[in-house]
Parts: structure tokens; sequence; C-alpha cells
């Protein structure tokens, strides 16, 4: 083969989001989702679970108004304390920890799938992750994958 060169033939988008569709289905049908719907739907059914989220969400407003001003707000010390009290006695909530279980195994079953796809084009590729030990690892968003909605954008719903 001297003097030619191979032809790649371009990469064909319409294949590769037909895949994408079809993990995508498979997820959905994955017993993970299925776990993480059913509990979070217990979870917001559960009158306690709904009440200590509400007041962690109106504890987290504050928290957010003194962390624009950090450890020199007057109010910093006392509002810390209070949210990570809020977040305790939120989590403890049967319905709570159950539905974060599932989630992190949902988010773990997504990451490794990433995961996976990022590997097959280059191990340098970072895949977001809600895991600090993904972070370790290289992976992740960057700040943390904090899932608290910070700086990084990470998201979760009803403050959860």
């Amino acid at each position: 083969m001297s003097g030619q060169t191979a032809t790649v033939s371009p990469l064909d988008f319409y294949e590769v989001m037909e895949r994408a569709h079809r993990i995508g289905e498979q997820l959905v049908a994955s017993e993970e989702m299925k776990r993480y719907l059913e509990f979070r739907r217990r979870m917001e059914q559960d009158p306690e679970a709904e009440a200590k989220i509400a007041s962690f969400n109106r504890m987290k407003e504050a928290y957010e108004e003194v962390q624009r001003f950090g450890k020199y707000h007057p109010d910093y010390d006392r509002v810390t304390r209070e949210i990570r009290q809020k977040k305790r006695e939120m989590e403890k909530v049967a319905t709570v920890a159950a539905f974060k279980k599932a989630e992190n195994d949902l988010d773990e079953l997504l990451y490794r799938i990433s995961r996976t796809i990022a590997d097959a084009v280059s191990a340098s590729i970072k895949v977001p992750s809600n895991n600090p030990l993904y972070e370790l690892a290289g992976g992740g968003c960057g700040s943390g994958g904090c899932g608290t909605g910070g700086s990084c954008g990470c998201t979760v719903k009803k403050g959860i």
C-alpha cells in the first residue's frame, strides 16, 4: 500500500443518533430508572418528606443570601449550622433516603454509560459525575459534582 492512504467514511450521524435513542430506551426500561421513579413518587406523596423538603428549601434561601457575604455576614454561623441540621432532618426521612439511594444508583448507571462512550473516543475526556471519587480520577464537571445548584450548575429536584 505504498503511496496510498486509507479513506475513512464520515461519521454517520443518523446511525449514532439511532444508537443513542436505543440506549435511552434501554435506560428508561432499566431497573434503576423504575426504582428511581417509584421512590420519587413515594417521596412526593409523603407529607413528612414534603414538609422537611419545604423547610430545607426555605432555609436554603437564607443560606444563599448569607453565602453572598460569606463568613462576614452576621448570621453566617447560625445559618450554616441550621442548613446542615435541616439537611440531616430531611435525609432521615425514610422516603427521602430511599429516593436518594435510587437516584445515586441511576446516576452511577448514567456515569458508567457516559464514561464508556467517552473512553471509546479518548481516555482524557471528562465525564460529569456527582460522585467525588470520580473527580479524583479526573472525571466530573470540574467543581466537585456537587449536586447542590452551586457554581458548577448541578441541580437537584426540590433542593435535595
